[in-house]
């Protein structure tokens, strides 16, 4: 344990540089290239886009209250395919596709593998949600799974009571920012498909290919053409 001068003095600049920087990079740059990814999922399925926004409407007309331009926080606390659209984006683009490593303390075999003492061992997070032995259809966009009847229903992004996705990692030093992380998303999925049509540019399709950076990206960043929302009674505009 430090001693008490250790443990009291004041953090250095080169400290507080990198807790800065490690704010900024896991509080905001993880969310936002999760965002991009469920994004460019939405434009390329617009079968699901449009489910999504039926929802987003369907709650906000039974708000009752005649305003229907702001979409709540406690509104999306109710769109059950929008959590699932969030999750499944998770779930195929996790933005960090490893954890922080660990250690072997002692020889171990897990699963026939000898795991020798003091290898570094880590999970293959992005993997775990493309296993066909775990999923059905892994490499597809499809929210429906994490639905009442699907192969994903329940699954606890936790790994509380087992682990068949982890983006936020597992365990005690799972992300803290899981809570916010996931209000952010949810919120800001509804806003974008609330006030906005994604569509493809023509010429220019959206490409999944990905490329690891702090987290792991679109290697070539998402374009697409937006048509502004007209909120008419027969629906989207």
């Amino acid at each position: 344990l430090p001693g008490e001068a250790e443990s009291s003095r004041a953090l250095t600049d080169d400290e507080m540089v990198s807790l800065c920087s490690e704010f900024l990079n896991a509080g905001t740059d993880t969310t936002s290239t999760a965002l991009e990814w469920i994004m460019a999922e939405l434009t390329k399925n617009p079968r699901v886009q449009e489910k999504l926004y039926h929802e987003i409407t369907k709650a906000q007309q039974q708000r009752g209250d005649g305003d229907d331009e702001e979409v709540s926080e406690e509104e999306t606390h109710g769109m059950p395919y929008l959590k699932a659209v969030v999750l499944e984006g998770l779930r195929k683009h996790p933005p960090g596709h490893f954890v922080l490593p660990h250690r072997a303390a002692e020889d171990m075999e897990v699963g026939g593998y000898l795991i020798p003492k003091g290898a570094s061992v880590n999970f293959m997070v992005a993997e775990m949600g493309r296993d066909e032995r775990e999923w059905e259809r892994p490499m597809e966009f499809v929210p429906e799974r994490f639905l009442p009847g699907g192969d994903g229903e329940g699954v606890d992004v936790t790994g509380s009571r087992e682990i068949r996705m982890m983006p936020f990692g597992v365990g005690r030093r799972i992300c803290a920012g899981l809570g916010v992380a996931m209000l952010h998303l949810e919120y800001l999925v509804a806003k974008l498909v609330k006030e906005f049509e994604w569509q493809e540019v023509a010429g220019d399709e959206v490409d999944l290919t990905e490329k690891p950076e702090f987290t792991v990206v679109m290697a070539k960043p998402l374009r697409v053409q937006e048509e502004e929302e007209e909120h008419t009674e027969e629906g989207r505009g």
